[in-house]
């Protein structure tokens, strides 16, 4: 096959790597940060997933590599929607793979995840990775949505592995994906099976992205790729003079690629999910909006124009969301098959008339015919409604119709109104990637195998500090099951990525909130709260949420800022304290601090309280096993000699006392009652509380 200019340039391009990965496989070592926890439901993420959950987040650095000497043979998966650059994450996987032992093998399991249950694979060689560097597409083997997620597929994906010899599985994919990857992880985890996970971040919807995953790869090129074409649509628009054109745009969960190529091609309208669902947006009323548009234009004698719709614009649009909420538990189950097996559409409207509620169905009645059979086409892998399959650029133009034809019967419009329709989205797909995505994709796979060398599973390749040069980029891991909470998935609570939005100036900012506890009573519509500014560079979200007024009470939400303001205060509660050890291993714990005294050991755990009731403090605000453990703990300390405190920050002034929460967890405070029956203290103080400060100020009265 001749090759063109443009394919040889990018094939002879080198990608750059983040400089603590660069100068050889020898010359990389391992900086572990501290343990991890789900950003909510942290008992329930814990329980599903016992062997991996808790992690700690690690970097690479410079330093005497330290890892296992032992052959790796690896196997790569591409799952889910192809996006560019996914070729250059394998292509660095196998450089690094090669770099670290020529002895080393790399299959690729063909056609998704269901490779790896058929059997299904190629291994790789220089000649074949080599045709597909720094190109777009995922046709080195192709892609998939198969889920691995049933113990069935488990055993199957473990006896392929050992059949080989794999030692660890990479799965390039997206939110789903890299849940799948999780699940598998812990799997093999707990049959021993010596076969390790890593997950690496791919989608272009901008769906998954966090203060951890600063930007998922092909987002750069698809968006420029989009741009593009929108801005030739524009200038269509301006020469022909005579059509709105009604712009689709990739993106069913986020609106992150409408946003990005709204602000290179400035059309005239951008809808963004987001806003909607903020002001909370009707349909009539994003009709409104945009036909508003359409006639300020017309009457200057503009009847054409450009709008950009995001793909998952109506799950935004809360009473569209509250519809497809209903539709999916109406055919949640066995139900689809009773749906499905119905002749006609007037059966279905009445099966579906008698299954909504009133307002829903008052929704669904004044879409078009066409948008309301698309909303029970074939459902998800989790039997929900495919987004996607809405032809959500169509619903909106036909809703500005028929508002442009009710002002026109009112004398308030007289323009003409002809309509175009694009959806793009597989065109941004498989582009040649940009260099930027290039290097960036390169990256994660060298560092996914970084990753296996030195043992993890269960861990997502991490590349962070995208908006500098690539040689200050920081390449490490971290646990999957951090950004895990548990959603409602057809019919079922299951385990899925989570993102947090605030409300900032006006405008939802993405921002990491600094507590990973249930948060339900202080962070309430309409609270005021308190940021700072992000100390990581290049991060994704720019501020840490520190703290809350509630009523007038300024409660601190940093859940490390207990132990930072306890190892202040420690020798102020125990001056007889010779040392201060953080993190202190005892029993099958890790106890937050241990005060080292003439007479002995002191230990203590630190729990920072954030829950008020009527000036009353209560710990916890969630149930929490691992809370119960460590007062376990302390009373097997007070057994062994030792002293042992369970310590309350109360992250908050002027509270009336303390007292443990047995309406949501009543085993802790037996735990606690046990503790100080057996010897143990249990002190709680309050604090002083600044927006951006903390420190232990009285004590207060624990009432058991």
């Amino acid at each position: 096959m001749k090759l063109s200019p443009l394919q040889i340039a990018r094939y002879q391009y080198s990608p750059k790597l983040p400089g603590m990965l660069r100068n050889g496989i020898s010359d990389i070592c391992v900086c572990s940060g501290g343990a991890t926890e789900s950003v909510a439901d942290q008992e329930k993420i814990k329980a599903l997933f016992p062997n991996t959950y808790g992690k700690n987040e690690i970097t690479f650095q410079k330093g005497k590599n330290t890892s296992e000497a032992k052959k790796q043979v690896v196997g790569v998966i591409l799952s889910g929607g192809q996006a560019p650059g996914g070729h250059n994450v394998i292509c660095g996987l196998y450089d690094a793979l090669k770099a670290c032992d020529k002895e080393n093998v790399l299959y690729g399991f063909k056609g998704g995840p269901s490779g790896l249950l058929e059997d299904n694979y190629v291994v790789f060689d220089d000649e074949y990775i080599n045709q597909y560097r720094n190109t777009g597409g995922f046709d080195i083997i192709g892609s998939g949505r198969t889920k691995l997620e049933t113990e069935e597929q488990f055993a199957i994906a473990e006896g392929v592995c050992k059949k080989h010899g794999i030692t660890a599985i990479v799965i390039i994919g997206g939110d789903d994906s890299n849940t799948n990857a999780a699940v598998l992880a812990e799997y093999f985890a707990a049959h021993n099976s010596g076969i390790q996970v890593i997950g690496c971040p791919k989608t272009i919807d901008g769906d998954l992205k966090n203060e951890d995953i600063e930007c998922s790869f092909g987002f750069d090129t698809a968006t420029k790729t989009y741009s593009e074409i929108i801005g030739n649509i524009e200038r269509d628009a301006n020469s022909a003079k005579k059509y709105w054109h009604f712009v689709k745009v990739m993106g069913r969960s986020a609106s992150h690629v409408a946003l990005e190529c709204a602000l290179e091609t400035q059309p005239n309208i951008c809808l963004i999910g987001e806003e909607v669902a903020e002001k909370k947006m009707s349909l009539a009323q994003i009709a409104d909006y945009i036909a508003d548009s359409v006639a300020t234009r017309a009457a200057k004698g503009w009847n054409f124009g450009v709008a950009i719709i995001p793909e998952g614009i109506v799950e935004f649009v809360p009473e569209f969301s509250v519809l497809i909420a209903e539709i999916n538990e109406l055919l949640a189950g066995e139900k689809t098959a009773q749906f499905n097996a119905l002749p006609t559409w007037e059966e279905k409207y009445a099966f579906i008339k008698n299954g909504l509620t009133k307002q829903s169905m008052d929704v669904f009645a004044i879409l078009p015919q066409s948008i309301q059979q698309q909303l029970f086409l074939e459902r998800d892998p989790h039997g929900n409604v495919q987004v996607s399959l809405i032809e959500s650029e169509k619903l909106f133009s036909a809703l500005v119709r028929d508002n442009l034809a009710a002002r026109k019967a009112a004398g308030t419009y007289s323009g003409k109104f002809s309509t175009q329709h694009h959806f793009l989205g597989y065109e941004g797909r498989c582009a040649f990637p940009s260099n930027f995505d290039a290097d960036y994709c390169y990256s994660l796979g060298y560092n996914a195998f970084m990753l296996i060398q030195y043992g993890y599973t269960g861990y997502l390749s991490k590349v962070s500090n995208l908006s500098k040069p690539a040689e200050e980029w920081v390449a490490g891991g971290m646990p999957i099951t951090k950004m895990m909470n548990m959603e409602r998935r057809n019919g079922k609570d299951k385990p899925v990525i989570r993102k947090a939005l605030v409300e900032l100036d006006g405008a939802e900012t993405v921002c990491h909130v600094k507590n990973t506890g249930r948060c339900r009573e202080l962070l309430v519509p309409g609270a005021e709260v308190y940021l700072v500014p992000g100390v990581t560079p290049g991060r994704r979200t720019p501020y840490d949420l520190v703290a809350v007024n509630k009523g007038g009470r300024l409660i601190n939400m940093d859940a490390q800022a207990p132990n930072r303001a306890f190892a202040e205060f420690a020798r102020t509660f125990d001056p007889q304290a010779e040392s201060i050890r953080p993190e202190f291993r005892f029993g099958e714990s890790r106890l937050d601090f241990c005060l080292t005294r003439p007479d002995g050991l002191h230990l203590v755990e630190v729990k920072g309280v954030t829950l008020e009731q009527g000036g009353h403090a209560r710990f916890p605000d969630a149930p929490t096993e691992r809370g119960v453990k460590h007062v376990h703990e302390l009373i097997r300390a007070v057994e062994q000699g030792c002293r042992a405190t369970a310590f309350f920050v109360i992250q908050m002034a002027e509270v009336v006392d303390f007292a443990p929460n047995d309406d949501t967890h009543p085993a802790f405070g037996a735990a606690l009652r046990q503790a100080r029956e057996a010897g143990g203290s249990i002190a709680a103080y309050s604090c002083r509380v600044a927006p951006d400060a903390m420190y232990i100020d009285h004590p207060v009265p624990v009432v058991l």
